[in-house]
């Protein structure tokens, strides 16, 4: 297939005036189709239903402990939940404090405090002339909107397939004392799907900040969403990592069920060290008398353990690996060999990410809008919303239903067609 960029002018407005017809008939169909965000679809949440049976009437309400747990009591998380959340986290039940429904309110949470009381006794960040956050990128939007809330200075790090660029990394953080965390989404990140790779981790664990209360901000959403069972990405421990590096204060490791079980009612956890859940309890103890502690039992009774999380993520895979791999074929089938886009083939998480010419992505997503196609808006998946080659467009394969995602992916080819030959007639 012919390049677009080694097409004459005369082919480029032939091919723009078939693409100008297709586009109207889309529009003429009335289309009302959501690829925004990456939400699980009604099937994949139907899956954990059991779950509101377990603590029916006359079920035993009590933890291991013997705690009941409709009181008040155990803020940090029963003894079960730990052990379910550790093993999914891949660490000692010791290591970890159980939250309530969303990690994104812990993280929120984390930084709020920071700010006004500091990280284990040093300076609150609010009484610093300047403080910043590295953003690996593209990366999670509500990452970047959180430290965009607090005034935070952010700063680009380009991603490659191994992880963030870590010359960069390492000598930001050794250098500027004023930068005191990076957001990482380690396991087939949001949006790329790309996972960490082992010297990834290790020169994480390895790195000398200059700012003592400096922390990895590792949100490992994605740690057993697989698309395949005999094509999985492994990520190392970092936690483990940090430790044998002799730095185990520098990682906080946020986990929840929220696409395992019901996103709205997951819960959510931290893995740190010992020193860091301390700093966390402290604050635990003004904050609240106790978490959702029969969400918890309730999650405890029905995944009983991790091969029970794994057993119902297999589930969930082959929900939505039908709509990835479709997805995948139409871009491959519509856009390969023209030079007008790339995009990522991950092997779990939830998205696909798409890089359009320099200059397209808004106006991709802008005409797909126009036809009846709701996606990420571009920019998105950069802090403050500003894609310096303005080319990122995240695809969320999960939610609707196969007919009308096959339909939004065949609108989204035509849109990148049409504003591929725009800019190229526009040169």
């Amino acid at each position: 297939m012919k390049k677009y960029s080694e097409m004459s002018r005369e082919e480029l407005l032939g091919l723009k005036k078939d693409l100008e017809k297709q586009f109207e008939e889309i529009k003429a169909q009335g289309l009302a189709l959501d690829m925004s965000r990456g939400k699980p679809g009604t099937d994949q949440l139907d899956l954990s239903m059991g779950m509101m049976d377990v603590l029916a009437g006359g079920a035993e309400l009590k933890c291991e402990t013997g705690v009941d747990c409709r009181n008040y009591g155990v803020p940090d998380g029963i003894p079960e939940a730990k052990r379910l959340l550790g093993a999914m986290s891949e660490v000692d039940p010791d290591h970890i404090i159980i939250y309530g429904n969303s990690s994104l309110n812990v993280m929120f949470d984390t930084v709020a405090r920071s700010m006004t009381h500091g990280v284990m006794g040093h300076t609150p960040w609010c009484k610093l002339d300047k403080v910043k956050f590295l953003c690996p990128v593209p990366g999670y939007d509500r990452h970047f909107k959180i430290t965009e809330f607090f005034g935070i200075e952010m700063i680009n790090v380009p991603m490659t397939e191994n992880g963030p660029d870590m010359d960069m990394v390492e000598k930001l953080v050794s250098e500027d004392e004023a930068i005191k965390g990076i957001w990482c989404v380690p396991k087939y990140s949001n949006p790329q799907g790309y996972t960490y790779s082992k010297e990834t981790v290790e020169r994480f664990a390895r790195l000398k900040p200059a700012a003592p209360d400096f922390r990895i901000y590792w949100d490992n959403a994605y740690c057993i969403h697989h698309l395949y069972d005999d094509n999985q990405d492994f990520l190392v421990e970092i936690l483990g990592e940090c430790e044998r590096a002799g730095n185990p204060d520098l990682v906080y490791k946020f986990t929840s069920t929220s696409k395992v079980s019901f996103p709205g009612s997951g819960i959510a956890a931290v893995a740190a060290s010992k020193a860091n859940l301390e700093d966390f309890r402290k604050y635990m103890q003004i904050q609240t008398i106790g978490h959702d502690k029969l969400n918890q039992l309730r999650h405890v009774r029905f995944f009983k353990d991790l091969d029970g999380l794994h057993a119902h993520m297999k589930k969930h895979a082959a929900l939505i690996r039908p709509k990835f791999e479709m997805v995948l074929e139409i871009l491959d089938r519509e856009l390969s060999g023209l030079g007008i886009g790339e995009w990522t083939k991950p092997h779990g998480g939830y998205f696909i990410s798409f890089e359009s010419m320099e200059g397209c992505a808004k106006a991709i997503v802008a005409k797909a809008k126009e036809a009846g196609v709701v996606m990420t808006d571009a920019g998105a998946t950069y802090p403050y919303g500003k894609d310096p080659k303005d080319s990122n467009i995240r695809i969320a394969p999960t939610y609707p239903t196969v007919d009308e995602l096959a339909k939004a992916a065949e609108v989204f080819v035509v849109c990148v067609k049409l504003t591929s030959v725009e800019k190229l007639l526009a040169e």
